[in-house]
Order: C-alpha cells, then sequence, then structure tokens
C-alpha cells in the first residue's frame, strides 16, 4: 500500500519534535533543579553554568541575542561572524568555569550541542566525586539573569 506523499513531512516534523522532546526532557531531568552561575570571558561575555558535579556535566548556556551579533555588544565593534567562534567561546566558557571553581585539574573529556545556545560538557577529575548537599565553592559576585554593566 503506497501512502500519499503528502505524509512525509508531517511525519519528518513529527521525528524533528521527538528529537527537541528528547533534549528537553535530558536538561530537566539533570540541570533544572541546579542554581546556575555565570562565567565570564573574553569581552565580558557572560555564561549561565548548569553544574550537575555527582554526573560530572555542565551546561553551557549562552544569550541568544549575543550568538547573533557576536562580541562587544556595548562597544562600536561587533563580531563579524559569530557561529565561526561558536564552539571555541563556548569551550574557553566551560574551561573557565573549571578553573574559578578551583578544579584545575579537571579536564573536559566531552562536548554534545543541544542547540546554538546550550552545550553540555562531560569533564573528569582525580578528586572522588562530592556527595550531594556538599559547600562547594562558587563564583563570586555573579549572578545569572543580571544587566551586564
Amino acid at each position: 500500500m503506497r501512502r500519499p506523499a503528502a505524509l512525509l513531512p508531517l511525519g519528518l516534523a513529527a521525528l524533528g519534535l521527538a528529537g527537541c522532546t528528547t533534549g528537553f526532557s535530558y536538561i530537566s531531568r539533570n540541570y533544572v533543579a541546579l542554581t546556575p552561575q555565570v562565567v565570564t570571558i573574553g569581552c565580558k561575555e557572560p555564561y549561565e553554568v548548569y553544574d550537575n558535579r555527582q554526573l560530572r556535566r555542565m551546561l553551557i548556556v549562552s544569550n541568544a541575542l549575543r550568538e547573533y551579533t557576536g562580541c562587544n555588544l556595548s562597544e562600536v565593534r561587533i563580531d563579524p561572524e559569530p557561529g565561526a567562534t561558536r564552539v571555541k567561546r563556548f569551550r574557553t566558557a566551560a574551561r573557565a568555569y573549571l578553573d574559578e571553581t578551583v578544579r584545575e585539574d579537571c579536564r573536559i573529556t566531552g562536548e554534545s550541542v543541544f542547540d546554538p545556545l546550550k552545550t553540555e560538557f562531560a569533564y573528569a577529575c582525580d578528586a572522588p566525586i562530592e556527595k550531594r548537599g556538599t559547600v562547594v565553592p562558587r563564583l563570586p559576585g555573579r549572578n545569572p539573569g543580571l544587566g551586564v554593566r
């Protein structure tokens, strides 16, 4: 039995939505209960970091406006191709976060790009995994959601 060609786009759309739902449910399951921290790199570019220390994974989240226009939003120069430096900027943010939370010995072991604004990084450390509720270093004076001054 042949199916009408008009149903093909609907099937592809359903598959695409299933992929989005899987990513959304994964992020919700692993990161929704975590308080984000903000790490700043390069030209005062803030990135929100959700660190799941028990899984040794962190989710780096960028700002849509910055990803569209690039670096130096408050200055005259604008990055002509922010997409060309995106991977490097997210990796730099992940490394800076580990360094600033006193985990210089940890190494990034993998990454998964969920969309242009969200990338997850897996990392490994020699130190044992902290128990839930352990007080860990937080980045001082940086709160998500506040405007960059």
